[in-house]
């Protein structure tokens, strides 16, 4: 099993930028895929990133390509999402997932654990 502890939400204004952090419990970190998927209200959770395993791989959402960066230290336990050049349509709460070998990255029924989820609220 694995424990997903999301950090890093808050508020921030049009443009800026916040920093999410998913620290995992275990000493099997780096045998997992992670993702991140967010839900606003009245939305169907969806897709945001994933990185693979060793993190040679990565992939993003249309909607935040080219401004998130998923990435992963393993040394750490942690994976993390930055994003850049926020806009008030990335409101929403930000979950943290995991499982081993994911087929289907953006699908979050591929994911067996799941965090508590951060608030990021983005303002106009």
């Amino acid at each position: 099993q694995v424990q997903l502890v999301e950090s890093g939400g808050g508020l921030v204004q049009a443009g800026g930028s916040l920093r999410l952090s998913c620290a995992a419990s275990g000493r099997t970190f780096s045998r997992y895929d992670m993702g991140w998927f967010r839900q606003a209200p009245g939305k169907e959770r969806e897709f945001v990133a994933a990185i693979s395993r060793s993190g040679s791989s990565t992939y993003y959402a249309d909607s935040v390509k080219g401004r998130f960066t998923i990435s992963r230290d393993n040394a750490k336990n942690t994976v993390y999402l930055q994003m850049n050049s926020l806009k008030p349509e990335d409101t929403s709460v930000y979950y943290c997932a995991s499982d081993r070998t994911v087929v289907a990255y953006t699908n979050p029924v591929a994911y067996r654990y799941w965090g508590q989820g951060t608030q990021v609220t983005v303002s106009s």
